[in-house]
């Protein structure tokens, strides 16, 4: 059998007061992945009831033996408690402990069921079967050949966890991340951090630089190490992409590199130059039409970003310059045609658009709520379809693309899905050596795709086809690197159809009224004491009081009054992560409040529930659920340790190692939101979040609300936002390029 010894003791500790205690772990009440600080409450003889142990604990899982050495101490709040300076971890002896140990759903395959069956069967020689012996489990009824394999594997890879986590935890880092570690490098994992450890900082998620950092340290690599230089460039272009960067003028990039590296600027140039022939980076120089603020200054970029700047520049130049497949021939005909047969009248801006989409090779239609994009769209596909079937219908999202199905009668599905990414053969299967047949594609919510997707969208549109992008420019631009909307519009060189008409019916709206006032530099207009409205304005000063008013407002407020489901029907939109009314402490509390009860599972510091609503938070092609999909868990399996997440209309299954994809959605942020609509939003508008008070921000809030919008907050804090039309610069070079090709 095995055991582990971790020593936690601090120089300050007296010797004299540290007694030893041995008993197994009942249960835990709290673990920190990030600290491995834990709570738990453990079974010793001798006691009637638990010892709550606190400590930093090596991975602790119910049903293990804990031989520990510390002090009793008295917490002013909980009592008496017994708090762990070492520890050593031991495989239980005796069979009741083997039971607990076995069923705690430790090892995949085996639950309480199957873990009463084998003590029944073995005794107290249970754990030595597994190890040693694993094929006499199928002794044990319901056990089979794949059932030994899933057990024999997942015992074997506890034991090399706990051997990475050993390592790991004496060169600084949580035992949370040993687990990622070894499911990337498996039996390798020691050997590859010990020879590069910022390889974790772009092979493992959540693992960033400054972690592998202090691993680096700790094993004795200098901080003027090449290595170290490059992987920090890096890391720094990665964190900007992440801000929305395409790239980054190299300058104030080396000066930023070099503040964070706290190495000189003459070894951050060097290193960058290296990457640069190493082709890691890609350095390029000024060139025609780049804009004044980059004037003089070379811009650095990431290989695949600077790739498909190119790619899209270069793929709207052929396809404006190559002839339509369809729809050149009796064009105005059709188009007259088409106009009689609406049930409705179009508007003249619309008719433009229309008529625009027979005559262009791509087009771009933008406007906001309420001016009419969804009828061009409609009527484009009622155009096109005197000519061809062969016409497509895509958004960013799941829910945009159902949306979007929905107002015009015809399928549309996600980009994901139409490029048909493959997980096994890697990437998406329609390019350029295997486009779309289509003759035309009609793409909605297009200020939400970002630099990298809208190449790939590029890449597979055959030459011949029409390309219609819709969309809002005036919204935030896309969660991921680029700004790529607003770059085409900006080009001038793309034909460009703006709505700015607010429709009769959609005047009626005070939520599209008031984005429109907002996107305009005006304060909405608010809804009078006691006036039953869409839009709502709550008056609340300190960050607290708004958070309880916020609840409030969630669980019994628009419930009771609009008859709308507090988690299905309301979505709390946030600017940030942190802070009191941020997307953090919004989510626990809301959880708490609408969700308080019932099975879950402990993942760090969060705590998921059957029931709970979720988002996945990156793509993840495998599993088909992409960053921004919301869920509700609808299952969570101990044994098997997977939880199933139902999006939409499917089931996706995730391994209990695989739950930092999702994070808990009661609450999240407006960028997330994009390409969404909810029955009702609700949007603490607070001094705090002063950084992030932006109008393109509370103009894309109040355009995810369909039903009613309510805002917490100070009007103040409203005032600044709409007041501020200056949105945070993002660098990028696509609108020169495109100026650069179609000149």
């Amino acid at each position: 059998m095995f055991g582990f010894r971790i020593g936690c003791a601090m120089a300050d500790n007296d010797p004299d007061r540290l007694v030893e205690l041995e008993g197994q772990i009942e249960r835990i009440t709290f673990t920190s992945e990030e600290t491995g600080y834990t709570v738990a409450q453990v079974r010793v003889g001798g006691q009637s009831q638990p010892v709550t142990v606190v400590g930093n604990l090596l991975a602790p899982t119910s049903g293990e033996v804990l031989h520990m050495e510390g002090e009793w101490i008295t917490h002013p709040r909980y009592g008496l408690q017994f708090k762990v300076h070492r520890h050593e971890t031991r495989v239980p002896a005796t069979e009741d402990g083997i039971r607990r140990y076995l069923g705690s759903g430790m090892i995949r395959g085996i639950g309480k069921v199957y873990a009463d069956r084998m003590v029944d069967q073995f005794g107290e020689q249970t754990l030595a079967v597994i190890e040693n012996e694993p094929d006499k489990l199928a002794e044990i009824e319901g056990i089979g050949k794949k059932r030994i394999e899933m057990i024999r594997k997942a015992w074997d890879d506890q034991k090399e966890v706990r051997n990475v986590m050993l390592f790991l935890q004496g060169h600084g880092i949580s035992p949370g991340y040993a687990a990622k570690i070894f499911r990337r490098y498996g039996q390798r994992s020691i050997a590859v951090v010990r020879d590069n450890p910022y390889r974790l900082a772009t092979d493992i998620a959540g693992i960033g630089f400054a972690i592998a950092d202090k691993i680096a340290e700790k094993i004795g690599i200098d901080k003027k190490d090449p290595k170290r230089v490059q992987a920090g460039i890096l890391h720094g272009l990665w964190t900007l992409a992440g801000e929305g960067h395409v790239f980054y003028p190299h300058g104030p990039l080396l000066g930023h590199c070099s503040e964070l590296l706290a190495v000189d600027g003459e070894r951050v140039r060097a290193a960058a130059d290296e990457l640069h022939r190493a082709h890691r980076i890609v350095i390029e120089e000024i060139f025609p039409g780049v804009a004044a603020l980059e004037a003089n200054e070379s811009a650095v970029f990431l290989p695949p970003f600077y790739r498909n700047e190119q790619v899209i520049a270069e793929r709207i130049q052929m396809l404006m310059a190559r002839p339509k497949g369809v729809g050149g021939l009796h064009r105005q005909s059709a188009f007259q045609d088409v106009l009689r047969a609406l049930p409705f009248r179009l508007a003249r801006d619309q008719k433009r658009a229309v008529d625009k989409s027979a005559a262009e090779k791509v087009l771009i239609v933008t406007g906001g709520p309420g001016t009419g994009k969804t009828t061009i769209i409609s009527s484009v596909i009622r155009l096109y379809s005197r000519w061809t079937r062969k016409i497509l219908l895509a958004a960013p999202t799941g829910r945009a693309a159902k949306r979007m199905s929905e107002a015009t009668g015809a399928a549309a599905m996600t980009i994901h899905r139409m490029l048909e990414f493959n997980f096994q053969k890697g990437g998406f299967q329609r390019d350029g050596d295997n486009p779309l047949d289509c003759d035309l594609l009609i793409v909605d919510e297009a200020s939400m795709i970002d630099t990298t997707l809208m190449a790939h969208v590029l890449r597979a549109v055959p030459d011949p086809a029409t390309v219609v992008f819709v969309g809002d420019v005036d919204q935030l631009p896309s969660v991921g690197p680029g700004n790529v909307l607003a770059d085409m519009i900006a080009s001038g060189r793309i034909p460009v159809v703006k709505l700015t008409e607010i429709f009769r019916q959609a005047q009626t709206s005070r939520i599209i009224v008031n984005a429109h006032r907002i996107n305009h530099g005006q304060l909405p207009e608010l809804a009078l004491s006691g006036e039953l409205t869409e839009f709502y304005f709550i008056e609340k000063r300190a960050p607290e009081e708004v958070r309880d008013a916020i609840l409030q407002v969630v669980r019994q407020n628009i419930p009771r009054r609009f008859g709308l489901d507090p988690i299905k029907d309301i979505q709390v939109l946030t600017p940030m992560h942190k802070g009191t009314v941020g997307a953090v402490s919004l989510n626990r509390e809301l959880q708490q409040a609408l969700n308080p009860a019932g099975e879950g599972i402990v993942q760090g510091e969060r705590r998921f529930r059957v029931g709970d609503k979720v988002m996945q938070i990156r793509n993840n092609y495998d599993r088909e659920v992409f960053n921004g999909d919301i869920g509700r868990i609808e299952r969570i399996d101990p044994v098997a340790q997977q939880v199933t997440v139902r999006f939409e209309d499917r089931p996706v299954v995730y391994e209990f190692g695989d739950l930092d994809e999702i994070v808990l959605a009661y609450a999240v942020s407006v960028h997330k939101s994009q390409g969404s609509e909810f029955p009702a939003v609700v949007l603490p508008v607070v001094t705090q979040h002063y950084i992030l008070l932006q109008r393109n921000l509370i103009y894309t809030a109040v355009t995810r609300a369909r039903e009613l919008m309510v805002m917490v907050g100070t009007r103040k804090a409203l005032a600044i936002a709409v007041g501020n039309d200056a949105p945070q610069k993002r660098y990028t070079r696509l609108e020169a390029r495109i100026r650069q090709l179609l000149d």
